[in-house]
């Protein structure tokens, strides 16, 4: 190529630009080449310059090229030279970064690029306006400097647009002059490096460049005082020297030199800080200016370093923040620590989840740091103090956090997606306790990569020396421990004598056993409870106890007393647990707790032998004393057990004290004197967290009163109605010699029929264990819905509540939303002062401000299409100066049909003009439609009529009118009939008015002329005494008959009438609403007549009436961030999917019949009269926007979050301005082009910001995915949204790619990278969705964060309420602010189908009502997703939001309460605010999420939170923990198992022949208490419970009719079978896991249509969570039903298997009941050939789930592949049930003739057998002679049939086989058959890859076609009948879309038939 050179500014030679970079680095490509560089492609045509792509680039150049080939797409057109230039220079740049074109797509785009450059270069060469390169770069580039100079402080949204375009453009022009002046010499440099600052720098919120000094943010007092502090480096070491490295140095610059972090970590960083001291800083202007610096920073120096406090004073440790005494040295160090620990946390990556670990880093650094500002020197080395990993290059990430990380990763990966044992890997809790001892200081500083820390794979060596090494360095470690200076140097000594062999030291503190004694280890004092109050209770049944004061007998005590036995007992287990679930973790445990635990054993141990031996030594002994006063106490006894048991409970006694005086307790477990640890010793292990989380006295007592009251109704009605009926007849089966039984008894010589008595007492024990929870929903219930009542929930419900009180709003949204004008504004609301506005009377302007709202949020209503526009001008309040004076007018739709009902009664009224007034004001509303018309009226008058006469007589009438009214002579002198008349004749002028048709003049003159002659002859009594007087003066002027000439041409001259009207929006605006107030009839009473609306217009106000804090203004609120995590989910509907018609419904259709009225709505907003011409009518985009802000979509979620923004902006305004000023400027808001926006804007940017954390954005961008456009476009229409991502990007030259967390906004048109963060690899380790929060959580801003998922919404009337919300974090309660806030939430999918609505009202239920009594008052509310918010700085120190292990931490969102709970936070919950929520809304989908929440559930009960939470909670908290969590799982899980145990105990005492003999010859009729027993399972299998919070929630916020209306209704539509089906997925999901785990994120999808899902896919979700077991409950029920004889009566039967009936049924059809076209016949006949398909494919690699069942059944059993030793055995425990039928049934048949002995079930094995040769030698044969010889194989089998039939014909002759027999034997064989798959399943180890396993497989296929064979058939017969299908749509769907189904397949056959 030809060599391009830049030529001389004087030369005119053509100009060659040089490839030679700054700084020497570039290379010379194209000055060594000599082959031509470009040729002219375009001679002799015009050249049409198009963009060159600049968006979809490689990877690994787009950060360094990207704004070269923006900018010279953004200039091509008007300078194409310098766009040539810019591309070229963005070529030279991509070659010199990626020579051999290696990375991916680089070769490529250098190749496209190259071909654009030749054909550009002659051509633009031609265009260009200067005569050298040189000279026209250096041209332009000073054409945007002076545009910059120039506008550089203005604040129009245009100028601002065009600078921040130009200042982009600048800065790009800027490198590419520099490159080519550089080349030319130095003669043409022109300018220096630090000039570029004057231009474009990016950043986020605040541009702290010289450039944006300007801009509206950085005049702000507090911002310049926050950038002041942090730009305070006088007096640092080193800062002349760090000076000439970086000019304009703060305080962090000086702290990235000093230890290396990353530029992008303290750019962020910077304006982090700075943020929040300007926050802090406004807060507290009350102060003294002197007082004011300290203030602000030490309230962020305790919120900041509270965690790193403590935990140095758990370790024993001095705090490393040391502050000089001098105060303004003080301020600057207290500023270089809080920006330290930002810097170290925005670095930290996944190091975020392990807080302590980053004290350990934040300590020694802070050491460091102390020590480079004092001056210290190392007494080891004699030097000053300097960091140990200096300030290089990224030094912080590659030599701290990269190596820790690499251990959590590896760890990580030792998880193998969740298929290993917990126990084998350290997750990142692991990892962080071990910085909870001592020994983490072995690790150094610098840290020891030798030390056992970072050992992740454990080696095989013994662990003696590691030991002996631990004890010599604990040693060391105590004698350097009083000086931290020789602490860090002195760890390497400990190594120099022979390097240490590392050793893995396991799990930390506590190792997550799978095994369901979890359960009972973490809440044993529940267990143990439960246990001694049943054995408590059979006592005092078998003692006949009728009422409490017979339990004080003494042989009633003394036999009671035994349950301290039963109590030592539990220890003792407890305590052995406690070592066995430990024992993998007792190298990370000192020896203190060794002790500590064999202590407990041994002193169980003695208890467990001590009390029985007293208790059997001391019977019938007592030691009695008489009282000699003859007190109450009479004589009292005791014996050596009671003092024993005295003895025993002392311990108890401490606890009970430390349990009512909390105080007490929480001083000891957190102090650390000598005295207390000691104290604190025994109970529980000394841990960091769970210390001091007791309650305030007060809400001790409240949750201790509902458990209190909750365990009486419990225990009562488990003794009355559970246990004492069972006692007598267990006594007569005990007395009952059964000798002859059914079938071969194995244990006949057990006494007192003792399986009987099991088979009765098991299903009752079970539900006694899990009742609890259903009295907990009843309570909750009652507590909920009275606490519900007392915080005025419901207190405005309908439309009417909302007119009523209408008139209260303004005064309680001053009260609550507008911040108090005085300090004394503290007292009772307003609304207590009775009369109408009588808070208003004293504030001048009071309804201004709440009117502009009001307005703001009709207005938000019409943006979203919820109202129409006649809507929105019949709610909203006229804005006038009226309203200064407290003059309201209301909304019309208030007064609506008012003026007409007035009109009739005054009409009609017959009496004094007293009682007519009376009556009319009585409705307040109706009296100002009367006023206000009246007024309107004349008014409108007074400008139309100019005609002096007119004028006048119109001035007199009035007069005369007013004079009546004065007098009160009304009625006598107006004819109040005619007022209709005056109505109607109104009516029709005002009409014309409206129009304003200059035509319609004569009209007008009409109307006015009769109305005049209406008023003058009719409706004044006694005529009009102006026209007389009028007539008289004429009469005396002597123009009589002139005058009246003239009298009928009144108002018909040119002058007489202004028309049209003045173009004023005042008076138009009045026009048309006097025209509303006429017109408006009866319908305005239903305004607005979308639901939606309604419900948060009543919501909205209701709010008002609750209690929340005062607002403040929003320049001194608490600043937030949202922060949003987005994976691949759905950004906006495309326009494929939108109008794709899958099975004939497309997106686009089926919102529109969802959402009728807002569809039209919209079509009315876009200017579209024809609704099904809108396509051509209608932007595509716009339809696009409309439907995905009706579904779960992130462009609805960012939407309702930027309502925020606009809330804020409007609240700031009301704020700043002043009433007139509100009045002339309300407006401005809405525009963007002015200063004061600008300054609104600055102060809401201050205050909020959205981030969403696109975690692959940069990877859909570079794929092109639409989905990054859309992203894109939104970052657009929102300017102020941040997009987070997660970069991948392979570096030249490296063994790996870089991974970095990039921030994005829109600038220009573009997304503009902010920061760069490099991460030390991959963050995504752990748990996907809190990883991607994790990652992007440093880029959120503020005191508070709030979590929002992507399928959430919010609205303007509930944003505006944030400040308040955020005043909670100052509500000082038990003596700490909250850490999180809850809210409630409304799930807005409840419209889209019978399911969606079932799980609406069932998560508006838990949500609502179940929150509430959860916060108060349980106080066991956690965090269960959104939309919370975090005391952001809290969470941030104490390790994030949510926690990331994998697999333990599935259900991510819960463990952030647990987290904050365990470290003394708190959790509240506000009902005054909610935000929008979607769901699921297809029966698979909600199935994938009830089982994710259930795996979730499962992996929390084996994790330390809960164990610690159970632990360490009080007991009646406790209880509330377990019934609100993990507890309500198993309780489901308890409940299924209690329906198996109930049937498979009347199995045996049916086949055994037990039932029998009990029955009928011992008459014991225990019926009864089984139908008790059953009777609480059939609740909760019905769903009626958990329903009923649901119903109470309704009741308060809708009305209890209305609740109870919804509540049948959803019965009707079969809410029962969906609740009953979700129990049985929950109970599978929970136990399973537990036991075998395979516990996995299941996305679920968030579409909004529900299609047909097809039998292959539902069998595939269903066979083994509900199919098998509803098969197996319908078999028990079957075999109970033919064998239990005609000594049972039907009706017994019924009343004790209905309900399993019910839930067997509900198993097995359920998914095809809710299943869309589920019963259409088409679709049957579809489903069963896929069906088929599916069932023969065979699997393999690479065949996925859905295409072959062989594929699907070794995944569907995956989770038994890593099973330990004792999940496999009690799995083939449960295996055993199948074979019980066989064993029972055998015995029963005819052939058998009863004979009992043991060889009848071993001959039904050899059947078995012979069986399975016969089906084996078919297949065999099948595989050898069916191809070949055809006909020898079908002959084959033919003589196998005859031969099988022969010998059941032979059977039947000799043997007596029957019928009844060979149905017998398939209801004993097949059982048999799938307990058989089921071993070899859980044997598949030992067995995979012989002859066994095929056969297993073969088998298990055959019973998989058989099932589906069994569940098709139904299906198919009731396909047939149309009515079925029919009224499956109907309650499925709304009658719009039921309508669309059964119509579309006719219009496609007449379309068809047409073409």
């Amino acid at each position: 190529m030809s060599e391009i050179v830049v030529a001389e500014p004087t030369d005119g030679d053509r100009n060659r630009a040089s490839t030679s970079g700054g700084g020497g680095r570039r290379s010379a490509y194209t000055t060594t080449d000599q082959r031509p560089f470009t040729r002219s492609l375009t001679l002799g045509r015009e050249h049409v310059p198009e963009p060159f792509d600049s968006e979809k680039l490689p990877v690994t150049l787009v950060s360094e090229i990207q704004r070269f080939l923006r900018v010279a797409n953004q200039i091509e057109i008007d300078e194409p030279r310098v766009a040539y230039l810019c591309r070229f220079h963005a070529f030279e740049v991509a070659h010199n970064l990626d020579r051999n074109s290696s990375g991916r797509g680089v070769r490529q785009f250098k190749t496209s690029l190259l071909q654009r450059l030749e054909q550009d270069e002659e051509v633009t060469i031609r265009k260009r306006k200067e005569k050298s390169d040189l000279r026209e770069l250096r041209r332009v580039y000073r054409e945007y400097k002076d545009y910059i100079i120039k506008h550089g402080g203005e604040y129009t949204l245009e100028t601002r647009e065009k600078l921040i375009k130009a200042r982009a453009i600048a800065s790009v022009l800027y490198e590419v002059l520099h490159t080519v002046t550089s080349a030319a010499g130095p003669q043409a440099l022109a300018d220096t490096d630090h000039a570029r600052s004057e231009f474009f720098v990016p950043y986020n919120i605040l541009p702290l460049d010289q450039g944006g000094v300007h801009q509206a943010i950085m005049q702000l007092p507090e911002i310049k005082y926050a950038i002041v502090i942090v730009g305070n480096v006088r007096g640092l070491p080193f800062s002349e020297e760090f000076k000439r490295r970086v000019p304009y140095m703060d305080l962090l610059d000086w702290l990235q030199l000093c230890f290396g972090f990353q530029k992008g970590n303290v750019t962020n960083q910077r304006e982090h800080l700075i943020l929040l001291l300007a926050n802090s800083h406004i807060r507290q202007t009350h102060k003294q200016a002197s007082k004011l610096a300290d203030g602000n920073v030490d309230e962020l120096m305790k919120k900041f370093f509270k965690n790193y406090t403590e935990w140095c004073k758990f370790l024993d440790r001095k705090s490393n923040i040391r502050l000089p005494y001098l105060k303004q040295e003080a301020l600057q160090y207290k500023v270089l620590y809080i920006a330290l620990y930002l810097l170290i946390w925005g670095e930290a990556a996944n190091l975020r989840f392990m807080p302590e670990c980053l004290c350990y880093i934040f300590h020694h650094m802070a050491s460091e740091l102390h020590g480079m500002l004092s001056g210290a020197v190392s007494l080891i080395t004699g030097e000053t103090v300097m960091p140990a990993y200096g300030g290089g290059f990224e030094a912080f990430l590659s030599k701290v956090i990269s190596p820790i990380y690499e251990v959590i990763r590896e760890e990580a990966m030792k998880n193998k997606n969740g298929t290993t044992d917990h126990s084998t890997w350290r997750n990142y809790d692991d990892l962080n306790e071990f910085f909870w001892s001592p020994d983490c200081f072995q690790i150094g500083w610098p840290m020891r990569l030798d030390h056992d820390f970072f050992c992740v794979h454990p080696p095989d060596d013994s662990k003696k020396k590691k030991s002996q090494r631990k004890v010599k360095t604990q040693e060391e470690e105590e004698t350097i421990n009083n000086n931290e200076d020789e602490e860090m140097g002195g760890q390497p000594q400990a190594t120099v004598d022979e390097p240490p062999e590392q050793k893995w030291l396991g799990k930390t503190n506590f190792a997550e056993i799978r095994s369901f004694w979890q359960i009972f280890r973490s809440f044993d004092r529940m267990w143990s409870f439960l246990i001694l109050s049943l054995q408590a209770m059979i006592i005092m049944a078998c003692h006949e106890v009728e009422s409490p004061l017979q339990v004080f007998d003494a042989s009633v005590v003394e036999d009671v007393m035994s349950i301290f036995i039963t109590s030592a007992v539990l220890k003792l287990i407890q305590a052995i647990l406690d070592v066995v679930f430990t024992w993998k973790a007792r190298c990370t445990m000192n020896s203190n707790r060794h002790r500590k635990d064999v202590l407990k054993i041994m002193w169980a141990m003695i208890w467990t032998i001590v009390l029985p031996i007293y208790y059997s030594s001391s019977r019938k002994k007592y030691t009695c004393y008489s009282s000699q006063d003859g007190s109450w106490l009479g004589e009292w006894c005791y014996s050596s057990y009671m003092v024993a048991v005295s003895c025993y409970l002392i311990s108890n006694a401490v606890n009970m004290v430390l349990f009512l005086v909390p105080s007490v307790g929480k001083y000891i477990e957190t102090s650390n004197t000598r005295i207390c640890t000691v104290l604190s010793w025994w109970g529980q292990p000394k841990l960091y967290v769970g210390r001091g989380m007791q309650e305030s006295q007060v809400s001790l007592l409240k949750y201790t009163l509902f458990w209190v009251l909750l365990l009486l109704s419990k225990l009562s009605f488990s003794y009355t109605f559970e246990i004492k009926p069972l006692i007598a007849p267990t006594r007569h089966i005990m007395t009952i010699g059964v000798k002859n039984y059914d079938w071969h008894e194995l244990f006949p010589k057990v006494k007192s029929n003792a399986g009987a008595i099991a088979a009765i007492w098991s299903p009752i024990i079970l539900v006694y264990f899990m009742d609890a929870q259903i009295w907990y929903s009843v309570y909750c219930s009652v507590f909920g819905g009275v606490y519900g009542i007392l915080h005025h929930l419901g207190e405005i419900r309908t439309q009417g509540m909302l007119r009523s009180k209408f008139n209260t709003l303004p005064s309680v949204f001053n009260d609550c939303l507008l911040p108090p004008e005085t300090k004394d504004n503290k007292g009772l609301m307003w609304l207590c002062t009775p009369g109408f506005l009588k808070g208003l009377e004293n504030k001048k302007g009071g309804v201004l401000k709440f009117a502009i709202v009001w307005n703001q949020i009709i207005s938000s209503f019409r943006d979203e299409d919820l109202i129409s526009n006649r809507e929105m001008h019949l709610m909203k309040i006229p804005v006038s100066s009226e309203l200064l004076s407290n003059q309201v007018r209301w909304p019309v739709f208030l007064l609506a049909n008012k003026l007409s009902t007035a009109l009739s009664i005054a009409r009609d009224f017959v009496g004094k003009h007293e009682s007519l007034l009376k009556r009319i004001k009585k409705d307040k509303y109706m009296y100002m439609a009367v006023t206000e018309c009246y007024e309107s009226l004349k008014y409108i008058l007074d400008i139309l009529v100019v005609g002096d006469i007119e004028r006048r007589i119109i001035a007199g009438i009035v007069d005369e009118i007013e004079e009546s009214i004065k007098n009160s002579s009304l009625l006598k002198d107006l004819k109040m009939s005619e007022l209709p008349a005056l109505h109607a004749k109104c009516t029709e002028l005002i009409e014309l008015l409206v129009e304003g048709n200059e035509d319609h003049h004569y009209e007008v003159v009409k109307k006015l002329q009769d109305i005049f002659e209406l008023v003058t002859t009719d409706l004044l009594v006694n005529g009009s005494r102006t026209m007389d007087l009028l007539n008289t003066d004429q009469q005396l002027e002597g123009n009589t008959e002139f005058f009246r000439s003239l009298e009928p041409e009144f108002f018909a001259s040119m002058h007489s009438i202004h028309f049209p009207l003045p173009d004023s929006g005042p008076l138009i605006e009045k026009v048309k609403r006097f025209h509303l107030l006429l017109t408006v009839k009866d319908k305005a009473m239903y305004i607005p007549s979308n639901l939606e609306a309604r419900r948060r217009i009543s919501f909205f106000a209701t709010s008002l009436f609750m209690d929340m804090p005062k607002a403040p203004k929003v320049r001194n609120m608490l600043s937030f961030s949202v922060l949003t995590p987005h994976y691949m989910e759905e950004v906006k509907f495309s326009k494929k999917e939108l109008h794709s018609s899958k099975e004939g419904v497309s997106i686009s259709f089926y919102m529109q019949k969802i959402f009728p009225d807002e569809w039209e709505n919209f079509l009315e907003r876009m200017g579209s009269e024809k609704v099904d011409e809108f396509e051509d009518e209608v932007n595509e985009e716009d339809v696009r926007d409309w439907a995905s802000f009706r579904g779960q979509t992130l462009s609805r979620t960012i939407r309702g979050m930027m309502y925020y923004r606009k809330a804020l902006k409007l609240q700031a305004f009301l704020d700043m301005a002043e009433d007139d000023d509100i009045l002339q400027n309300y407006e401005a808001i809405e525009r963007a082009d002015d200063t004061l926006s600008a300054q609104l804007d600055a102060l809401v940017d201050m205050k909020f910001t959205h981030v969403v954390s696109c975690q692959i954005y940069g990877l859909q961008k570079s794929t092109g995915d639409p989905q990054a456009q859309d992203i894109l476009d939104l970052m657009k229409r929102y300017p102020s949204l941040r997009v987070a991502y997660v970069e991948e990007k392979e570096e030249i030259g490296a063994g790996r790619p870089v991974y970095s967390s990039i921030l994005l906004k829109a600038v220009n048109g573009f997304d503009q990278e902010i920061y760069r963060i490099k991460l030390p690899g991959p963050p995504g380790i752990g748990e996907g969705k809190p990883e991607n929060q994790n990652h992007a959580i440093i880029f959120t801003r503020g005191e508070a964060l709030q979590t929002i998922d992507m399928n959430q919404d919010n609205y303007l009337e509930e944003a505006l309420k944030m400040r308040n919300l955020l005043q909670e974090f100052l509500r000082v309660r038990r003596r700490s602010p909250p850490t999180i806030l809850g809210m409630r939430e409304h799930i807005f999918t409840g419209s889209v189908s019978s399911l969606a609505w079932f799980m609406s009202y069932q998560e508006t239920s838990f949500v609502t009502i179940g929150q509430r009594l959860l916060a108060n008052p349980l106080k066991v509310r956690f965090h269960y997703g959104h939309p919370d918010l975090f005391d952001r700085i809290f969470h941030l120190t104490r390790g994030g939001i949510s926690k990331a292990s994998k697999t333990i931490n599935l259900s991510e969102d819960v463990y952030a309460g647990f987290n904050t709970t365990l470290r003394r936070g708190f959790v509240t919950y506000h009902e005054y605010m909610q935000v929008g929520k979607g769901r699921d809304v297809g029966l698979n989908q909600i199935s994938k999420f009830e089982a994710k929440v259930a795996n979730g559930n499962s992996e929390q009960t084996l994790s330390r939170d809960i164990y610690r939470l159970g632990r360490r909670f009080d007991f009646f908290r406790m209880l509330s923990f377990y019934f609100t969590t993990v507890g309500f799982y198993f309780n489901s899980l308890i409940s299924v198992i209690g329906v198996y145990v109930f049937l498979y105990g009347q199995l045996y005492l049916v086949l055994s022949g037990l039932q029998k003999a009990l029955l009928l010859e011992a008459k014991v009729k225990n019926i009864k208490s089984l139908e008790t027993a059953l009777a609480s399972q059939s609740f909760i299998q019905l769903g009626l419970l958990t329903g009923l919070p649901m119903v109470i929630e309704i009741g308060l916020e809708r009305g209890f009719l209305n609740a109870l209306k919804d509540f049948v209704l959803m019965q009707l539509q079969l809410a029962a079978v969906f609740f009953t089906f979700s129990y049985g997925t929950k109970s599978h999901y929970y136990g399973r896991t537990i036991l075998h785990g395979g516990a996995k994120y299941r996305p679920t999808g968030r579409k909004v249509v529900v299609f047909h899902s097809s039998f292959t896919e539902s069998y595939r979700l269903y066979s083994r969570s509900h199919f098998v077991k509803g098969f197996e409950l319908l078999l028990l029920l079957i075999v109970y039903d033919l064998f239990r004889r005609s000594y049972q009566s039907s009706v017994a039967y019924v009343l004790i298997t209905y309900a399993i009936w019910f839930m067997s049924l509900t198993w097995l059809f359920a998914p095809f009941l809710f299943n869309p076209s589920g019963f259409d016949w088409g679709k049957i006949v579809d489903d069963w050939k896929d069906w088929n398909k599916w069932i023969k494919q065979q699997g393999g690699i690479g065949i996925q789930q859905d295409k072959s069942w062989q594929s699907w059944w070794i995944e569907e059993q995956a989770h038994l592949l890593h099973s330990g030793i004792t999940s496999r055995i009690i799995e083939l425990l449960l295996s055993l049930r199948f074979f019980l039928y066989q064993y029972g049934l055998v015995y029963h048949l005819d052939i058998s003739g009863h004979n009992k002995n043991f060889v009848v079930y071993v001959l039904s094995w050899i059947v078995i057998v012979v069986i399975f040769l016969i089906l084996k030698t078919v297949n065999v044969g099948k595989q050898y002679l069916s191809a070949n010889h055809h006909l020898a194989f079908r002959l084959f089998k033919a003589f196998l049939f005859l031969g099988v039939l022969a010998t059941i014909v032979t059977l039947s002759l000799i043997c007596h086989l029957s019928l009844r027999d060979l149905i017998v034997c398939c209801l004993a064989f097949l059982p048999t058959g799938w307990g058989l798959i089921l071993v070899g399943q859980t044997l598949r180890p030992k067995i995979e890859g012989t002859g066994f396993w095929h056969f297993t497989r073969v088998f298990a296929r055959a019973y998989d076609y058989g099932m589906g064979v069994v569940l098709f058939a139904p299906l198919a017969v009731l396909a047939w009948l149309p009515i079925i299908s029919a009224f499956q749509t109907r309650f499925l769907f709304n009658e719009a879309f039921s309508r669309r189904l059964h119509i579309q397949p006719i219009l496609a056959a007449k379309k068809k038939h047409r073409s």
